[in-house]
């Protein structure tokens, strides 16, 4: 008896807030792949002046066209994922750009293994300038940030936004954190996944475009972006891959990098119950 395989209905889940020419340019590049997704849901989080603009450059790229919930990116992540109705849901930026043929590589990936999570890498600019490459996503590390793949075919990489997810994770009631605006959130998120039973793979050789600005490097230093690294690393120390050493050396060092903020200090029983509460409620 011959099997075949399922059928594969990628659909892209394509966030985007106060940037409709960016996002005109990230669709103009979509829609120029040999390969098109099933759908493409853009979930709007602009401010009530830029959504009619934003509205209609998605519409003229035929893109179904939602308002966004406004409670920071990783809610409207969730949000943009719920609302898509294919086999898999592949997460993009207003700000990303695909190179040719981007779109058929991931797609052959997808095809080999359906059920794991896919990653791509990026080329990164800056203010439209060059800053490097990463061939390949990153995976959370016990300090609470981004490091390399050891494994490409087994980690728990997350590309923020060039990840392809079965359905199967937001069935099962999976979501990204929302509690922080940016930082290492989603890199728990790749941990977290892999705790129940997710592997993340690397589609080698398949890269985006990203073109941030300055207020991306900027923010590194932000109060919100100190906490989410913690967050994180206590995640990675607790329950990942338990190492209490580890917990208390960089919940340490994260104080001291904020200068043992006063509200970070106050923070941190309530992030040790939040970790606590989302990890082992399974």
């Amino acid at each position: 008896m011959v099997h075949k395989s399922p059928e594969i209905n990628l659909s892209i889940a394509l966030v985007t807030r106060n940037r409709p020419e960016s996002l005109d340019r990230c669709l103009k590049s979509l829609r120029s792949q040999n390969i098109q997704p099933f759908e493409v849901v853009v979930s709007d989080d602009s401010d009530p002046e830029l959504a009619p603009k934003t509205e209609a450059v998605a519409k003229y790229w035929n893109c179904r066209y939602i308002i966004g919930p406004r409670h920071g990116l990783y809610a409207n992540r969730n949000y943009t994922a719920l609302a898509c109705q294919g086999t898999h849901i592949r997460t993009m930026d207003d700000d990303h750009v695909l190179p040719d043929g981007h779109m058929e590589q991931c797609m052959v990936a997808v095809r080999s293994d359906p059920k794991s999570i896919w990653t791509s890498g990026e080329i990164g600019f800056i203010n439209g300038e060059y800053c490097g490459i990463s061939p390949t996503a990153s995976q959370l590390y016990p300090s609470g940030v981004a490091g390399e793949v050891t494994d490409v075919d087994d980690n728990w990489a997350i590309a923020d936004g060039a990840t392809i997810y079965p359905r199967e994770v937001f069935d099962r009631g999976h979501r990204m954190v929302e509690w922080f605006p940016f930082g290492s959130s989603y890199l728990e998120f790749g941990a977290y996944l892999y705790y129940h039973g997710f592997r993340s793979r690397c589609v080698l050789g398949a890269l985006i475009k990203h073109y941030a600005d300055e207020t991306t490097v900027k923010r590194q230093d932000n109060i919100n972006v100190i906490e989410s690294q913690l967050y994180a690393s206590l995640c990675f120390n607790l329950f990942f891959k338990p190492n209490p050493a580890l917990a208390v050396r960089y919940s340490f060092a994260s104080l001291r990098y904020s200068n043992f903020n006063q509200d970070l200090l106050w923070k941190l029983p309530k992030i040790i119950a939040k970790v606590k509460k989302r990890w082992q409620k399974n």
